[in-house]
C-alpha cells in the first residue's frame, strides 16, 4: 500500500519564533504503513550506495536512524551534543538555525576507517548538525556514502551548504 506522506506532516505555526511554520513528522510516525514506507524508501537508498553504518545528529536522527539501522540489519552511530558521551569522542561544531554555535560528538571507535555511513535525520533545515556530523564522520576515517531525510525545507538552503562540503547522494522524501 502507498501513501502519500505529505499528509502525514503537520505544520506548527510560528515555531520556534513568531513567523516560522516548523514541519513535524509526528503524525506520520503515528501511523505504521507511512513510516514503514518512510523508512523503506530510505532503506532502499542506502542498499544501493552499500552502506554499512548508520548515522543520525541529535535526538531527531534517531527517529529515522534506529528503525533504519534495524531494518538494514547494520549498526547505528549518533552524533550527540557536546559532553554527552560517556567515552573519548571526535566533536565538531556548527551554528544554530536561530543563532549560537553547538557541538556534536560521536565516539572515536565508532566509525572504521573506510566504513561507507549513510546520515540520516527527519528534517534537513540549514544543513549545520549535518555537516558537524559529516565532518566527524571524515575525522574518523569514515567515507560519508550519502545524506537522506524524510522532510527538506528548501526556502532554508540545507541541501546547498551541504553539498559545499562536497557531492554526495542525496535523497528528500517530502520537500517544502
Amino acid at each position: 500500500m502507498t501513501v502519500d506522506l505529505h499528509d502525514y506532516v503537520a505544520t506548527v505555526e510560528n515555531f520556534p519564533e513568531q513567523g516560522v511554520n516548523f514541519r513535524d513528522i509526528s503524525p506520520l510516525m503515528g501511523d505504521g504503513v507511512a513510516y514503514k514506507q518512510a523508512v523503506d524508501a530510505i532503506a532502499d537508498f542506502a542498499k544501493q550506495l552499500d552502506v554499512a553504518l548508520i548515522a543520525g545528529p541529535e535526538s531527531r536522527g534517531f527517529i529515522v536512524g534506529s528503525p533504519l539501522a534495524y531494518t538494514l540489519g547494520i549498526g547505528f552511530v549518533p552524533a550527540r551534543k557536546g559532553g554527552k558521551l560517556p567515552r573519548k569522542a571526535v566533536s565538531a561544531s556548527y551554528t544554530l538555525e536561530y543563532g549560537g554555535v553547538n557541538e556534536l560528538e560521536i565516539h572515536e571507535d565508532a566509525i572504521k576507517p573506510g566504513q561507507r555511513v549513510l546520515i540520516v535525520d527527519d528534517l534537513l533545515a540549514t544543513g549545520g548538525t549535518i555537516n558537524a556530523t559529516r565532518e566527524i564522520i571524515e575525522k574518523l576515517g569514515g567515507i560519508v556514502a550519502g545524506v537522506a531525510f524524510i522532510i527538506e525545507l528548501e526556502d532554508l538552503h540545507g541541501r546547498e551548504k551541504i553539498m559545499e562540503a562536497g557531492e554526495v547522494p542525496f535523497l528528500a522524501l517530502i520537500e517544502y
